[in-house]
């Protein structure tokens, strides 16, 4: 199964987001540290979700890597996240 896939489903099932986007941005980093061919290296995640209420941001980011898993956090070289409630 993809990663893309793999983050998709893990933050469904965390957070049952009323928005979630998993976007694979490997390709615009080419030539850059830690691109890997075949791409699944670099990750654009948005996620909107009640279960952020009242949580700062860096709870929120911490919550978002626990839900993804370090199995999947440790394959990939980035992950950019957009978070809120």
């Amino acid at each position: 199964m993809p990663v893309s896939e793999q983050i998709e489903q893990r933050l469904r099932a965390a957070f049952a987001p009323r928005e979630l986007q998993v976007v694979d941005d490997s390709e615009s980093h080419r030539g850059h540290a830690g691109f890997q061919e075949g791409g699944e290296s670099h990750f654009n995640v948005r996620i909107r979700a009640e279960a952020f209420v009242g949580q700062s941001r860096i709870a929120r980011h911490r919550a978002v890597h626990k839900a993804i898993g370090p199995d999947v956090i440790g394959r990939i070289h980035a992950l950019a996240i957009d978070v809120d409630a």
